[in-house]
């Protein structure tokens, strides 16, 4: 079976986590994406462990599958001109320097778009190609905070809290794998590529959908409420005698469902629980009643009598546990990988499942420049 982006040749000048993870998602799909790096350093995400797998970090594992990698002086006018010809002979390049450093190189949209008038260009960054902030380091971590995500993420009554991993950077990958894909489908219509300004604060903001709807309709800022949500109620995390375990009552029928379990109909007559939007308004309330309720019994008890009501739950896992969950198994969502050192580890492939196409790792994480000659043969014939 032909891959959906099978023939479209992908340069891919980026680093670290977003546009990585954007071309990982291209090369999973088809593209041949070629990765460029320093010479001697590559990817900072290389040197980024322990844990190792031979001389690859898992960090680095984990987003560079599909791809081949050569090395590329961008310092040197011989390897800036090699890159400016391989350029020529692309359909997408992805870069995620800072603004106006690939311009810098020659290298920049503007430059290569008149000697290759069908070229899609994409850049990430923190803040955006315009704007105050366009010249400014741009960090997960700090979109994280200046985005507004930190200020709705912790414990209510403690400081702030960033997500475990690097959201910002992931949602800005996949939104720039998704433009791309959009512009390929537009080149078809008119002949031509376009530039593509991908932000990560531009996507924290947009990804706080209903929170940042709810900001901006009433006017103040949204509260950070741990686990609980600010729409629904219950649904949040509660107690059981032997654990936690997230409770998620999305509507009325499910809290009658829920109401019927717990032994206490008569919960749906009363004017404080009887609907979602009164259920908020009286959440402390409801909250402190179910309480010693949930903490009766343990979590699979809970879990079996909810599930069996079609009300969703489940378990609090750690990592391990949820990598080891049957139904990561039964969805083929693990994958053994041979490196190019001889070593095999297991990770985590593509969530995407077509009907027609199987997931297939067809090429391991490069180890530094493994590709030049290959490259270089096979596109510039040189």
């Amino acid at each position: 079976m032909t891959h959906p982006l099978h023939g479209i040749r992908v340069l891919d000048f980026s680093r670290v986590l977003a546009g990585p993870f954007c071309t990982m998602m291209l090369a999973d799909f088809g593209a041949e994406v070629v990765k460029f790096e320093r010479p001697d350093i590559g990817d900072e995400t290389r040197h980024w462990g322990p844990p190792w797998a031979g001389s690859l970090s898992a960090y680095y594992i984990s987003i560079n599958r599909n791809k081949y990698s050569i090395t590329l002086d961008l310092k040197s006018a011989e390897d800036r001109d090699i890159a400016r010809q391989l350029a020529r002979k692309a359909d997408v390049l992805v870069e995620n320097f800072k603004v106006g450093q690939m311009a810098g190189f020659g290298l920049d949209y503007e430059t290569l778009s008149p000697e290759n008038p069908r070229l899609i260009y994409c850049s990430l960054t923190g803040y955006g190609q315009d704007g105050l902030y366009a010249n400014r380091p741009g960090y997960d971590y700090v979109i994280q905070a200046q985005s507004g995500l930190m200020s709705i993420t912790g414990p209510a009554d403690g400081e702030p809290h960033k997500v475990g991993v690097a959201i910002a950077d992931v949602i800005s990958g996949l939104n720039a794998a998704n433009a791309i894909q959009a512009a390929l489908i537009q080149r078809e219509k008119t002949g031509r590529g376009q530039y593509i300004d991908i932000s990560l604060l531009d996507t924290n903001i947009a990804a706080l959908v209903n929170i940042a709807s709810n900001t901006l309709i009433s006017g103040q800022a949204s509260p950070r409420l741990g686990n609980a949500h600010p729409n629904i109620v219950p649904y949040q995390t509660f107690h059981a005698a032997d654990g936690k375990f997230v409770l998620a009552v999305g509507n009325d029928r499910q809290f009658a469902a829920l109401c019927d379990i717990i032994g206490k109909p008569e919960w749906m007559q009363d004017d404080r629980f009887a609907t979602n939007p009164a259920r908020v308004e009286n959440r402390d309330t409801l909250i402190e009643m179910l309480n010693p309720i949930l903490r009766s019994q343990p979590v699979a008890y809970w879990e079996k009598k909810l599930l069996a009501h079609n009300i969703p739950c489940g378990p609090i896992n750690d990592m391990l546990t949820a990598l080891q969950d049957p139904q990561v198994a039964a969805r083929r969502l693990l994958h053994d990988v041979m490196l190019p050192d001889g070593e095999t580890v297991t990770t985590v492939g593509s969530p995407i499942k077509f009907s027609d196409i199987p997931f297939t790792i067809h090429r391991p994480p490069p180890e530094l420049g493994q590709d030049n000659d290959e490259v270089l043969s096979r596109w510039l014939g040189s």
